[in-house]
C-alpha cells in the first residue's frame, strides 16, 4: 500500500490547502490565548493554588477545549476565525473519536519536544500542510468553503 502525497489525494483541489500552514500557526496562537484566559478564569476557583500547577492546568483545559471544539465542528475557535477546519481521509468532518485521537496526538507531540519540532516542520513542508498527528490519523486541515 502506497500513500498518495499529492494535494488532491483527499479529494480536495490544491486551492483548499493554500495558506493553511500560516493559518494553522495563527489559529494556534489564538487558541493558546483563549486557553490561558479560560485558565485565568478558573484560577480563583482553586483558591489561587492553581498558580503552582498552571502549566498542568493549561494542558488539561487545552485538552478538553481542543477535543470538544474539534468534535463539535472539526475546528477550534482559532481555526474557525482563520477559516480552516479538519477533515478525515474521506473528506468528512471529524467524529468525536477521531477528534479525541487527534487531540491526544497533538498533546503528545506538544509534550515531547522532538515530536513538536517534527510536526511543525511537517506542516511547513508537506504538500497538504499535515502535522505528524495528521499523517498518522489520515486527517488534513483545509480552507473552509465560502
Amino acid at each position: 500500500m502506497t500513500m498518495d502525497h499529492t494535494p488532491e489525494a483527499f479529494g480536495f483541489p490544491p486551492s483548499r490547502y493554500a495558506g493553511v500552514p500560516l493559518k494553522r500557526g495563527i489559529a494556534w496562537v489564538i487558541d493558546v490565548v483563549l486557553i490561558a484566559m479560560l485558565c485565568a478564569l478558573i484560577l480563583p476557583f482553586t483558591a489561587f493554588t492553581g498558580v503552582f500547577f498552571f502549566p498542568f492546568m493549561m494542558l488539561v483545559v487545552g485538552f478538553i477545549y481542543r477535543w470538544f471544539t474539534l468534535a463539535g465542528g472539526s475546528s477550534t475557535w482559532g481555526m474557525r476565525l482563520m477559516g480552516i477546519s479538519f477533515r478525515d481521509v474521506d473528506g468528512a468532518p471529524l467524529s468525536s473519536g477521531l477528534a479525541l485521537a487527534h487531540t491526544t496526538g497533538y498533546t503528545v507531540s506538544i509534550a515531547i519536544a522532538p515530536l513538536q519540532l517534527i510536526s511543525i516542520v511537517m506542516i511547513l513542508i508537506t504538500a497538504r500542510g499535515q502535522s505528524l498527528t495528521d499523517m498518522v490519523l489520515g486527517t488534513v486541515a483545509i480552507n473552509t468553503a465560502r
